[in-house]
């Protein structure tokens, strides 16, 4: 029997490539996607339509009541998405306070009641700079304590956590992906705007692959 994995899947290119790198290693994929309230909650649908195009299992939570607790981002909140690149300062406005802390536990736990003893989420070191749930300490201390917070240890595993955006499309061309099943933008409106940090970021991982991102732009 296929060993079971759970696969932290938004619908992003990042996890797209995460997804399917783990199936083409074998595993019986448990894809987990989470409505956080995001105003790009488009993504879900993306994420949804993939998971039934590749055959594995697909869960979507709803857990858009912690944003009670965790507001201030631009992604949560009332509040303009940023528009340039992720170096820029105000990129921090999109940071989800503790997201991934909180999206990697609930992961683990399901991990756990499958049987399961690995977790695969997207981080690369594009976000590095914005995002410190995304930075090698942060997943190397959460390894850490996912090995001992229950009976079973799970392991975190992040195949792109030193490598960038544009290194992810690379390989992901190699598994010759479709990136037009994907949604990046944070404004999550009919197109793709193009100018927020997470298209940008896009848009130059495709130039830098010398290809076309088949995603529509307003």
């Amino acid at each position: 029997m296929a060993q079971k994995v759970v696969v932290i899947f938004s619908g992003g290119m990042d996890s797209f490539t995460v997804l399917n790198l783990a199936a083409k290693q074998g595993y019986e994929i448990f894809a987990l996607s989470f409505n956080y309230g995001q105003r790009h909650k488009k993504e879900l649908d993306y994420a949804s339509n993939a998971c039934k195009e590749l055959g594995v299992h697909h869960k979507i939570v709803d857990i858009s009541a912690i944003n009670q607790l965790i507001g201030g981002s631009s992604l949560t909140s009332d509040i303009d998405v940023a528009e340039g690149h992720y170096a820029e300062e105000s990129m921090k406005t999109t940071v989800v306070p503790n997201r991934n802390m909180i999206l990697l536990s609930m992961a683990v736990g399901y991990a756990v009641s499958l049987e399961a003893n690995k977790v695969f989420y997207g981080a690369h070191s594009g976000d590095h700079a914005i995002y410190p749930d995304c930075r090698p300490e942060f997943v190397h201390k959460m390894n850490d304590v996912c090995a001992i917070a229950n009976y079973e240890a799970v392991e975190i595993i992040t195949p792109y956590l030193n490598v960038s955006k544009i290194d992810i499309l690379t390989a992901g061309l190699k598994m010759e992906l479709d990136y037009g099943k994907t949604w990046t933008c944070y404004n999550g409106r009919e197109k793709a705007c193009g100018k927020c940090g997470a298209c940008q970021e896009r848009l130059e991982a495709f130039a830098k692959n010398q290809t076309v991102d088949p995603l529509d732009y307003e």
